[in-house]
Protein backbone atom coordinates (compact mmCIF):
# COMPACT_ATOMS: atom_id res chain seq x y z
CA UNK A 1 0.00 0.00 0.00
CA UNK A 2 2.66 2.60 0.64
CA UNK A 3 4.42 1.48 -2.31
CA UNK A 4 1.44 2.22 -5.05
CA UNK A 5 0.52 5.91 -2.21
CA UNK A 6 4.33 6.22 -3.32
CA UNK A 7 3.95 5.59 -7.20
CA UNK A 8 0.91 7.27 -7.58
CA UNK A 9 2.84 10.64 -5.69
CA UNK A 10 5.75 10.30 -8.17
CA UNK A 11 3.30 10.15 -11.22
CA UNK A 12 1.17 13.12 -10.25
CA UNK A 13 4.51 15.12 -9.81
CA UNK A 14 6.05 13.88 -12.90
CA UNK A 15 2.76 15.17 -14.42
CA UNK A 16 2.22 18.77 -12.41
CA UNK A 17 6.20 19.03 -13.30
CA UNK A 18 5.35 18.58 -17.35
CA UNK A 19 2.35 20.70 -17.38
CA UNK A 20 3.69 23.76 -15.66
CA UNK A 21 6.86 22.97 -17.73
CA UNK A 22 4.93 23.70 -20.74
CA UNK A 23 2.97 26.38 -19.29
CA UNK A 24 6.10 27.91 -18.68
CA UNK A 25 7.17 26.98 -22.54
CA UNK A 26 3.85 28.64 -23.88
CA UNK A 27 4.06 31.41 -21.72
CA UNK A 28 7.72 32.55 -23.20
CA UNK A 29 6.25 31.58 -26.26
CA UNK A 30 4.23 34.25 -25.85
CA UNK A 31 6.42 36.71 -24.26
CA UNK A 32 8.61 36.38 -27.46
CA UNK A 33 5.84 37.74 -29.71
CA UNK A 34 3.62 36.26 -32.79
CA UNK A 35 6.03 34.80 -35.53
CA UNK A 36 9.42 35.79 -33.59
CA UNK A 37 12.97 36.00 -34.84
CA UNK A 38 15.73 34.03 -33.15
CA UNK A 39 16.90 36.93 -31.51
CA UNK A 40 13.47 37.56 -29.71
CA UNK A 41 13.26 33.91 -28.70
CA UNK A 42 16.88 34.37 -27.22
CA UNK A 43 15.49 37.03 -25.17
CA UNK A 44 12.79 34.60 -23.29
CA UNK A 45 15.16 31.69 -23.47
CA UNK A 46 15.45 29.20 -21.13
CA UNK A 47 19.01 27.84 -20.16
CA UNK A 48 17.59 25.29 -17.81
CA UNK A 49 15.11 24.21 -19.89
CA UNK A 50 18.12 24.08 -22.12
CA UNK A 51 20.47 21.95 -20.05
CA UNK A 52 17.93 19.35 -20.13
CA UNK A 53 17.22 19.17 -23.91
CA UNK A 54 21.20 18.90 -23.79
CA UNK A 55 21.24 15.90 -22.26
CA UNK A 56 19.80 13.79 -25.11
CA UNK A 57 23.82 16.01 -26.58
CA UNK A 58 25.30 14.17 -23.47
CA UNK A 59 26.00 10.44 -26.14
CA UNK A 60 28.46 12.53 -28.23
CA UNK A 61 29.55 15.82 -26.46
CA UNK A 62 31.03 16.47 -22.75
CA UNK A 63 30.36 19.84 -21.27
CA UNK A 64 32.74 20.87 -18.49
CA UNK A 65 35.71 22.23 -18.52
CA UNK A 66 38.36 19.68 -18.75
CA UNK A 67 36.72 16.70 -20.14
CA UNK A 68 37.45 14.68 -22.62
CA UNK A 69 36.22 14.96 -26.21
CA UNK A 70 33.59 12.26 -26.77
CA UNK A 71 32.97 11.23 -30.56
CA UNK A 72 31.94 15.15 -30.17
CA UNK A 73 33.98 17.93 -29.09
CA UNK A 74 33.63 18.94 -25.79
CA UNK A 75 31.42 21.90 -25.58
CA UNK A 76 32.32 23.82 -22.92
CA UNK A 77 33.16 27.40 -24.33
CA UNK A 78 31.82 26.67 -27.64
CA UNK A 79 30.37 30.02 -27.57
CA UNK A 80 32.05 32.66 -29.30
CA UNK A 81 34.72 30.50 -29.81
CA UNK A 82 36.24 29.51 -33.50
CA UNK A 83 34.12 27.06 -35.26
CA UNK A 84 36.06 24.04 -36.15
CA UNK A 85 38.82 24.98 -34.50
CA UNK A 86 39.03 25.01 -30.67
CA UNK A 87 39.57 21.46 -29.71
CA UNK A 88 43.08 21.08 -30.90
CA UNK A 89 42.94 17.39 -30.02
CA UNK A 90 39.70 16.59 -31.75
CA UNK A 91 39.23 15.42 -35.90
CA UNK A 92 36.74 18.18 -36.63
CA UNK A 93 35.50 17.37 -40.27
CA UNK A 94 37.24 19.33 -43.59
CA UNK A 95 33.89 20.84 -44.22
CA UNK A 96 33.72 22.36 -40.23
CA UNK A 97 36.93 23.27 -40.53
CA UNK A 98 36.73 25.43 -43.80
CA UNK A 99 33.59 27.37 -42.72
CA UNK A 100 35.49 29.61 -40.32
CA UNK A 101 34.06 32.35 -38.56
CA UNK A 102 33.06 31.92 -34.32
CA UNK A 103 29.81 30.38 -32.82
CA UNK A 104 27.67 33.39 -32.50
CA UNK A 105 24.04 32.62 -31.06
CA UNK A 106 22.50 33.38 -34.89
CA UNK A 107 25.12 30.73 -36.25
CA UNK A 108 24.25 28.74 -33.53
CA UNK A 109 20.11 28.73 -34.24
CA UNK A 110 21.31 27.64 -37.72
CA UNK A 111 23.74 24.95 -36.59
CA UNK A 112 20.87 23.84 -35.03
CA UNK A 113 18.03 23.70 -36.89
CA UNK A 114 20.15 21.66 -39.18
CA UNK A 115 24.15 20.14 -39.26
CA UNK A 116 24.34 18.94 -42.25
CA UNK A 117 22.03 21.49 -44.32
CA UNK A 118 24.61 24.48 -42.95
CA UNK A 119 27.58 22.49 -43.65
CA UNK A 120 27.01 19.37 -46.47
CA UNK A 121 30.32 17.14 -45.17
CA UNK A 122 29.69 17.47 -41.77
CA UNK A 123 30.22 14.15 -39.53
CA UNK A 124 27.78 15.08 -36.94
CA UNK A 125 24.50 12.93 -37.09
CA UNK A 126 22.49 14.94 -35.19
CA UNK A 127 19.15 15.63 -37.16
CA UNK A 128 18.37 19.33 -35.21
CA UNK A 129 16.26 20.64 -33.51
CA UNK A 130 12.70 21.61 -35.53
CA UNK A 131 11.11 23.79 -32.62
CA UNK A 132 12.66 27.04 -32.79
CA UNK A 133 12.43 28.25 -28.72
CA UNK A 134 14.31 24.95 -27.94
CA UNK A 135 16.94 26.10 -29.93
CA UNK A 136 16.60 29.09 -28.14
CA UNK A 137 16.79 27.05 -24.80
CA UNK A 138 20.04 24.86 -25.80
CA UNK A 139 21.53 28.54 -27.04
CA UNK A 140 21.14 30.04 -23.16
CA UNK A 141 22.76 26.77 -21.80
CA UNK A 142 25.84 26.80 -24.27
CA UNK A 143 26.16 30.74 -23.15
CA UNK A 144 26.53 29.49 -19.54
CA UNK A 145 29.19 27.02 -20.28
CA UNK A 146 32.36 29.21 -20.09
Amino acid sequence: MVFRSIVIASAAALLLNACSSNDDKEARRRAAGPAPSAAALLRVASASSGERLFYQCFACHSIQRDAADRSGPNLFGVMGAEVGQRRPRFAYSGALQLLGGRWTPERMDVWLTNPKRMVPGTAMGFAGLADPLDRADVIAYLQKQH
